[in-house]
């Protein structure tokens, strides 16, 4: 019963990246292309934080989340090694939900 979706999904992913490999070489060198792929990962990823940091199922949620991320970016702002960062966001969330 499950084979059949995954199947469609695996076929549907690899149809995909085929379709990457495929593209015209004369596409892929056209400049607006060239400067608009580079930033296809960080908008991607930003996206996965603001769903991931400010809802909750499907409601809009400020709690430990959104006060971590602030502190984090605060330490990115003010260039602090990865680590520090990292933990002063965990001891963030720790704290907001303590209180």
């Amino acid at each position: 019963m499950i084979w059949a979706p995954l199947l469609v999904a695996c076929a549907a992913c690899y149809a995909i990246k085929l379709a990457g490999l495929s593209m015209p070489q004369r596409l892929l060198q056209d400049p607006r292309i060239q400067r608009t792929v580079p930033l296809l990962p960080v908008a991607l990823l930003a996206g996965l934080i603001a769903i991931n940091t400010f809802s909750s199922g499907m409601h809009l949620a400020f709690d430990a989340r959104a006060a971590a991320l602030a502190v984090a970016g605060a330490a990115v702002l003010l260039r602090a090694p990865f680590l520090v960062v990292v933990m002063a966001a965990a001891a963030t969330a720790a704290l907001v939900r303590l209180l």
